[in-house]
């Protein structure tokens, strides 16, 4: 027992985990990779069947994690960032969701021959496109801002709209498979209405608490999360202890309320959170999987394989159509979302519950609900997911494959800084919140964004201008070290960077401590001071191929190194990646054919301005 214990636990943590660095290092749909790994395990090697080995506890132990994940979308759903989104989230949440689910209805009825039941909760459960597949997908494709957000925000209304909108047919279906066909249509209404009222009231109520609690320092910081984390578990228990279904609702709104109250501390709760949900959808989409039986993926019939093939080419493309009919959306914008849509973790989720409780109350074909599910999800996740990229490439929706640079501080010599990465062709952004200081940049035909990068609107607009590298270059170092840590999770530990601090706080135990700053850019000694009195002597940013090897830990050439005339900020290497020189580098870069180094100089001759 404790063997076959200790080998699904490997199975699961270590092959989902596994799969998910995979998916990172090689730009790979994550979910791809552990659909098959499930796959393998269960019908495949017949490794590992979750249902047989957990029992009755299995369903219970599913539907307490998609009731995480939901409430995991409901704190990424604040109301303001909804109504900036624009109209065209709101023609691809409100419009199309219905519209999707009459024609995934009809599809599943006519063609992959299902009884209305089961049509119902097929069309329910497959308007959600879920975001832990469409931003994995997003973030390792560069589209343009607009067509983004329509993907981004559609993902994260419909995960918890859709979850909500598949309980409450299922609910529909459970009140009336226990009731004669016909009757006690004034009993079922008010059942949903109560339903419906519970859920928002067991949601709102615990966030206003938690709240009011907060404002009035009565809740200690080291128990804030572990509290918000058990009451949204405890919502969704109470809830489906009176009815079935509900408590995914009461959680989902319980985290929207959260995001909608701005209550303290729910930075730290959405770090928590992605590490978490990434732990939760790779064990949970593994077990699902493989928890799949032979007879299951047998069932797999040409009706199914049809209906999969309707609503890919029929109904998700005619849902957007008529959903953006006269919309601002361009003709690529509404092909390229009408074909972009990739089911995930919640619809493997809830098919895998509601299909079975919807057989248990004796609808006929609730066994084809799962297969159709998963048949639906494997080819939107395989040719969705690659796909994308080349689509968007075609459909001319792409920004640059090239690796993105972001600067911090819109200063005169950070302004020609970013004009030498944007004649190169490198894409580059220059941030500030002062309009003043970006206007040079903005007439030099720099891309600019003003946005205060330590709010949660300029971390969105961010975003929305894909950047891999990021350097902070303002005068203040505590604010460079504040951005550099805000965004680290974001961008990777290893590529926030500011001007140095001052040589003193650098110290790794007396200075500012690592976790707090970024990356020091080029040496100690080289502050914001330093940059700008070089700037007002004449030195200037140029372009040139690399003049010699690096050494481990330092640039190529700096203020003590090389001819001493010229501090090497940055090696481009087109297509691949920006080495930002560092003294805190772990290794030093090989210069290669092609690569192209960011310097600093002097005018000729160099005598003229030497440094002091």
């Amino acid at each position: 027992m404790q063997d076959n214990l200790a080998i699904g636990i490997l199975c699961v943590l270590g092959g989902g985990i596994g799969a998910q660095w995979v998916a990172w290092r090689f730009r790979l749909p994550a979910i791809v990779l552990l659909f098959a790994l499930g796959l393998i395990y269960g019908p495949g090697l017949n490794l590992l069947h979750p249902s047989a080995a957990i029992g009755r506890y299995f369903h219970p132990m599913v539907s307490l994690a998609v009731a995480f994940i939901v409430f995991e979308g409901g704190l990424g759903l604040d109301f303001r960032q909804w109504r900036a989104a624009g109209e065209g989230v709101l023609r691809l949440t409100v419009v199309a969701l219905p519209i999707n689910l009459v024609l995934g209805t009809l599809a599943a009825h006519f063609v992959g021959h299902l009884h209305w039941g089961a049509s119902w909760l097929f069309g329910a459960i497959i308007v959600v496109t879920g975001p832990t597949v469409v931003l994995p997908l997003l973030r390792h494709t560069k589209l343009r801002p607009r067509v983004a957000a329509f993907l981004r925000w559609e993902a994260i209304l419909n995960d918890p709209v859709g979850a909500i909108l598949a309980t409450l047919v299922l609910e529909f279906l459970m009140i009336q498979g226990n009731r004669h066909s016909g009757m006690f249509i004034a009993e079922i209404v008010p059942h949903l209405l109560f339903a419906t009222m519970m859920g928002m009231g067991c949601g709102v109520f615990p966030a206003v608490l938690v709240r009011f609690l907060s404002r009035r320092d009565l809740i200690p910081e080291i128990l804030r999360i572990p509290i918000i984390l058990t009451l949204a578990m405890s919502v969704f228990a109470i809830c489906n202890f009176f009815m079935e279904g509900a408590g995914l609702m009461a959680a989902t709104v319980f985290g929207m309320a959260l995001a909608n109250l701005h209550v303290l501390g729910m930075s730290e709760l959405r770090r928590i959170k992605e590490s978490l949900g990434v732990l939760v959808v790779s064990c949970l989409f593994v077990m699902l999987t493989a928890d799949l039986h032979r007879e299951v993926l047998a069932r797999l019939s040409l009706p199914i394989v049809a209906m999969t093939l309707t609503v890919l080419f029929v109904v998700r493309p005619v849902g957007i159509l008529l959903s953006t009919v006269r919309s601002r959306l361009s003709w690529q914008e509404r092909l390229f979302v009408g074909w972009i849509a990739p089911r995930g973790i919640v619809a493997a989720a809830v098919a895998g519950a509601a299909g079975l409780q919807l057989g248990d109350a004796g609808y006929p074909s609730a066994d084809l609900v799962m297969p159709g599910v998963f048949a639906l999800i494997a080819t939107t996740m395989i040719l969705h997911g690659f796909s994308l990229r080349p689509l968007a490439r075609a459909l001319r929706l792409t920004l640059s494959d090239d690796p993105a640079l972001a600067i911090v501080g819109a200063s005169a010599w950070s302004t020609d800084l970013a004009g030498v990465m944007h004649r190169l062709g490198c894409p580059v952004v220059l941030v500030d919140t002062y309009a003043g200081a970006l206007a040079a940049a903005t007439r030099a035909g720099i891309p600019t964004l003003r946005a205060e990068l330590l709010s949660d609107e300029g971390i969105e607009s961010l975003e929305e201008r894909p950047a891999d590298y990021l350097i902070a270059a303002t005068p203040d170092a505590i604010y460079n070290g504040l951005v550099c840590a805000r965004l680290a999770p974001d961008f990777g530990r290893q590529r926030v960077f500011q001007v140095s601090p001052g040589v003193a706080r650098l110290d790794l135990y007396r200075g500012l401590s690592r976790d707090s700053r970024g990356r020091v850019l080029g040496e100690p000694a080289w502050n914001f001071t330093l940059f700008e009195t070089l700037f007002e002597r004449g030195w200037r940013f140029r372009a040139m191929p690399p003049v010699s090897a690096p050494t481990a830990g330092t640039p190529a050439a700096s203020s003590a190194g090389g001819d001493g005339n010229r501090l090497v900020i940055l090696t481009v290497r087109k297509g691949t990646a920006i080495w930002i020189c560092s003294a805190e580098d772990a290794a030093p870069v090989e210069p290669m054919p092609g690569d192209i180094d960011v310097v600093m100089e002097p005018p000729t001759p160099p005598e003229q301005t030497g440094l002091a």
